[in-house]
């Protein structure tokens, strides 16, 4: 049994080296078949590798407080009762297979960060390769890399995750350099990685993010383009018990 168990570390077995000896003693007892004993063990490995995998992905998404879809109060609003539907298939997570983007649109305390963190927590536990970050977060990185001389390689990592969430677009200004990494982070993805972009901004405001209406047009063209667009009107929801 040891010598079998040191054999099942050097494969990273992980889950048979501490399994493996009671999964022999239970198959005896129960009298299974080699098949099914093989069967049983090949499934603990994967839903060992499998938890590993959701583990690694929630802890590199950098979410900074885990929401679930089932805490979201629907009814409070009407356009959020009315778009239930077009929100929750969001969860499904087929948008990001299809690499398409969402926008959620609305002023603040409407729901449209914890929605996007409930997307980033939905992918993580699909084993899904996510980054939650804000705009400005994001774009200070690249000016830093910029400067490091690191900027193609941090420009990468934004490009590598399956889903990229950016979240509190259009509450400061990005400037000129910070609208064209903006631009580049975009461009890099269209089409091929799934991006999701919070904003209390209207497309018709956009310029003012960006310093420059044909920048901004540009990025929406490239954002919009089979993208969900979900706005969320009504009062805000963190102040409904302060009237």
């Amino acid at each position: 049994m040891d010598e079998l168990k040191r054999k099942c570390r050097e494969l990273r077995l992980k889950s048979w080296t501490d399994n493996i000896e009671q999964t022999l003693q239970d198959a005896a007892q129960k009298n299974w078949t080699m098949v099914r004993t093989l069967e049983h063990l090949l499934s603990l490995e994967l839903e060992k590798r499998r938890q590993v995998r959701v583990n690694n992905c929630l802890a590199s998404s950098r979410l900074d407080e885990i929401q679930t879809i089932d805490r979201f109060d629907f009814a409070f609003h009407p356009s959020r009762k009315e778009q239930k539907a077009r929100i929750l298939r969001l969860l499904d997570l087929d948008f990001i297979r299809e690499k398409r983007d969402v926008i959620f649109i609305g002023n603040t305390g409407r729901g449209k960060s914890f929605l996007a963190k409930a997307l980033v927590y939905a992918a993580t536990q699909a084993g899904i390769k996510t980054l939650f970050t804000t705009a400005m977060e994001m774009i200070n990185q690249l000016i830093a890399a910029e400067s490091e001389k690191t900027f193609l390689k941090k420009l990468h990592y934004y490009q590598s995750f399956d889903l990229l969430v950016c979240d509190e677009l259009g509450y400061l200004s990005l400037g000129a350099q910070g609208s064209n990494f903006f631009f580049k982070v975009i461009s890099a993805r269209h089409q091929k990685k799934a991006t999701v972009i919070t904003t209390n901004l209207p497309f018709s405001a956009w310029g003012s993010i960006f310093e420059s209406t044909p920048v901004a047009a540009v990025i929406v063209d490239r954002l919009v383009f089979r993208s969900e667009i979900i706005i969320l009107e009504g009062p805000s929801y963190r102040t409904k018990d302060h009237k």
